[in-house]
């Protein structure tokens, strides 16, 4: 799977927005992934497609219900590849002062 798809999927925020909520509770129908969100069933059925395109989510039938799944990998790889180039030490501390930062 080519990062270029990845870093496309990544780029839009509606797309991140549905893998952080399959991220706190994974395996979703495409419903319960549309409640609450201000898309129609169109808009996120489309974000799923280039999701699963990019390898990021993973489908799964179960009966008449089609599952949606995170798939970690992918983003795994980027981090291997262009975070894991800088010292991740360094990059903790500073993203944990941010964190701090931002708390108060």
């Amino acid at each position: 799977m080519s990062m270029d798809a990845v870093f496309r999927a990544l780029a839009d925020q509606s797309r991140r927005k549905l893998l952080d909520r399959l991220h706190n509770k994974n395996g979703q129908t495409l419903g319960e992934l549309c409640e609450g969100l201000a898309m129609s069933r169109q808009a996120v059925t489309k974000h799923l497609r280039i999701l699963e395109e990019a390898n990021l989510v993973a489908t799964q039938k179960r009966g008449r219900e089609k599952l949606h799944f995170i798939n970690p990998v992918p983003i795994n790889d980027i981090t291997e590849r262009w975070i894991g180039k800088f010292e991740r030490g360094r990059l903790a501390t500073l993203s944990d002062l941010k964190r701090a930062l931002e708390d108060k």
